[in-house]
């Protein structure tokens, strides 16, 4: 008669995920990820396959999870200017935090990984591509509520705002000064209100 296996399996990979986020995939042996699951060898191949497998099984809970509570507001109907401030605001705690010092998983995933694995550098743009999204959808709704000028790239904002919130994850693990980030969270936002002024045109014909 086969084992009943004695633990939570969202548990045990909420654990992995975090193994993974820590000490990026090739900083994590078996032997780590047993001792931080809890779990023994025949239970994790049993229950996930391979090292690899679970890796993948990682990327996709912490898409699941942490990328959607992120995206949560920014995503909703009515989404728009105040969102975007809202989310930026909320950085600050969230990478002042001691997990978020282990910087973004899918920037350190895509940093170690994506040159050489195209199935991991896919998941990770398709991550990306909704964080984009969410962020084109808020700006669109502000557009449309007189909030940003009418003229405002909104593609181009929208990538805009997701590069820097992976340059800011990446800059937390390096130094989470609660301050610099405030300093750098503030001169984002203030693009939003200088797009939102008339422009400037150049009245020195050549």
């Amino acid at each position: 008669m086969a084992r009943h296996k004695e633990f939570d399996r969202q548990i045990v990979l909420e654990k992995a995920m975090e193994t993974f986020w820590q000490y990026g995939y090739e900083g994590t042996s078996i032997q780590i990820l047993l001792q931080a699951m809890g779990i023994n060898r025949g239970s994790l191949y049993d229950t996930f396959g391979d090292k690899r497998s679970l890796f993948l099984e990682a990327i996709a809970h912490y898409e699941s999870k942490v990328v959607q509570e992120a995206m949560a507001k920014l995503e909703a109907p009515d989404a728009g200017k105040a969102a975007i401030i809202e989310h930026f605001q909320g950085m600050v705690e969230r990478l002042a935090s001691d997990r978020t010092r282990w910087g973004c998983f899918m920037t350190n995933v895509a940093v170690e990984l994506c040159n050489h694995d195209t199935e991991t550098a896919h998941r990770i743009r398709q991550s990306l591509q909704r964080v984009e999204k969410a962020f084109r959808h808020a700006l669109q709704n502000a557009q449309s509520q007189g909030d940003i000028a009418s003229d405002a790239d909104i593609a181009a904002l929208a990538c805009f705002l997701t590069c820097m919130i992976q340059g800011l994850r990446v800059m937390v693990k390096v130094d989470p000064n609660r301050q610099a980030l405030n300093q750098i969270i503030n001169s984002t936002l203030s693009v939003l209100d200088n797009i939102n002024q008339p422009r400037v045109e150049n009245t020195f014909g050549g």
